[in-house]
C-alpha cells in the first residue's frame, strides 16, 4: 500500500488515483499525523440496478403483451 504526503497527493493526484484503483487505497498523511485512507467505489456501487442495456430485437408491442398472457396463464 503506497503512503502519500499531502502535498505529493496534491502535485500527483491523477497517479493517486490509479494508485488507489489499482492497489484498492492509498494512505494520505498531513503534516500534523493525521493519515486518511482514499478508496475507489466500486462500479456495483455507483450503477443504479436499474441501468441495463437495451437489446434490438424485432417484436411488436402486442408480441410482448402476448407473451406475458402466456406466462401469466401457467
Amino acid at each position: 500500500m503506497q503512503v502519500y504526503t499531502y502535498s505529493e497527493a496534491r502535485q500527483k493526484l491523477a497517479l493517486v488515483l490509479e494508485q488507489a484503483e489499482s492497489a484498492g487505497k492509498v494512505l494520505i498523511r498531513r503534516k500534523d499525523g493525521r493519515t486518511f485512507v482514499l478508496t475507489p467505489l466500486k462500479k456495483s456501487e455507483n450503477a443504479s440496478p436499474l441501468n441495463v442495456s437495451t437489446i434490438k430485437v424485432d417484436v411488436t408491442t402486442e408480441e410482448i403483451v402476448g407473451f406475458v398472457r402466456q406466462g401469466r396463464e401457467r
